[in-house]
């Protein structure tokens, strides 16, 4: 016998014109019958609010919200901290941010133009947000590779992610820290890259006792290492330390309440990698060899490390080989 949906869809096909347009049918239903994912509106702060992504791979099912997103309702308007990772998921954010407060979305900060944190971009500049980012990001966002990331996510993450999804640049770009008034409220901007990207950034509202940390911090869960540059990144998360915040709120994972024991985390995990896989390249040991001698028992149980602890202890060996040659 035939899935309901399934015989749904093969009934209506009878009766349209092109095979492709049954086809089209059928995957957006399929898409639309896997469950959405909640959304739901973390306080963080008097008029601080984020929402928390999964820990989880980006797929279809999951409309990419792997990532998170913050706001602060300021005085004349509301200032949005990062994108999320499809423009659906940024007018879902549009419309949990209608519930807190009719003002408008003024200005969206980004933290770094990875792409789960952009892709959304496009939906808060068509309601007249303006976009500040570092102006680190521009080599990337110009770049091969950011153009074949989203020619793949088209397919990967159809329909979140398609056609007219597109890069969007920041309207005003930054070249270090400073400090911004915002919709008549204060942000200071933190420089805190090159460390996980080029342009990473940090913002502290002092108004609010809140620091949005971005992907230099990834709470309850494996980080993202890539091509990091690790030493920086370490350094910069003990410059996070002396903001005067009550709660930290990072890229991934649950806001912080405890931010030395939750940067700490990240800090040795870094550590770790830079130690091991320095000694490994040092000695030329080869990667394979280094990797399945390491032992990892101190981090297998976090979310994402059957995903990520390879391809991080890959490029940081490369790193350290790279360091090694510069004679750091």
């Amino acid at each position: 016998m035939l899935n309901p949906l399934f015989a749904s869809v093969r009934r209506l096909s009878r009766h349209m014109a092109h095979g492709a347009s049954a086809l089209l049918l059928l995957t957006a239903s399929a898409v639309g019958a896997q469950p959405v994912p909640d959304m739901a509106l973390q306080k963080v702060g008097p008029n601080a609010y984020y929402v928390q992504g999964l820990a989880a791979l980006g797929t279809p099912a999951n409309q990419n919200f792997i990532s998170n997103a913050a706001f602060v309702v300021a005085p004349q308007g509301v200032v949005v901290i990062d994108a999320l990772g499809s423009p659906a998921l940024a007018q879902r954010l549009l419309s949990k941010i209608a519930e807190v407060t009719p003002k408008p979305v003024t200005h969206v900060l980004v933290t770094h133009y990875h792409a789960d944190h952009i892709y959304g971009l496009q939906a808060f500049k068509a309601q007249g947000a303006q976009i500040i980012a570092h102006s680190a990001a521009r080599e990337y966002l110009h770049s091969e590779t950011a153009q074949q990331r989203l020619e793949a996510s088209r397919t990967e993450l159809a329909p979140w992610v398609d056609a007219k999804t597109r890069l969007v640049p920041a309207d005003r770009w930054l070249d270090g820290s400073t400090t911004l008034e915002l919709a008549g409220a204060r942000f200071v901007v933190e420089q805190v890259g090159p460390s996980h990207t080029p342009e990473d950034l940090a913002i502290y509202v002092p108004g609010e006792r809140v620091l949005f940390a971005g992907d230099l911090i990834f709470s309850g869960r494996l980080p993202f290492v890539g091509k990091a540059n690790s030493d920086q990144w370490i350094s910069a998360l003990s410059r996070l330390l002396t903001f005067d915040a009550l709660a930290v709120v990072p890229g991934h994972g649950t806001a912080s309440t405890d931010p030395r024991k939750d940067i700490g985390v990240i800090r040795d995990y870094l550590g770790y990698l830079r130690s091991t896989m320095g000694k490994a390249s040092e000695e030329m040991v080869p990667f394979e060899e280094a990797y399945a001698s390491t032992d990892w028992s101190a981090w297998a149980h976090m979310p994402m490390f059957p995903f990520a602890n390879r391809m991080n202890a890959y490029n940081t060996y490369l790193l350290m080989e790279q360091e090694g040659l510069r004679g750091k």
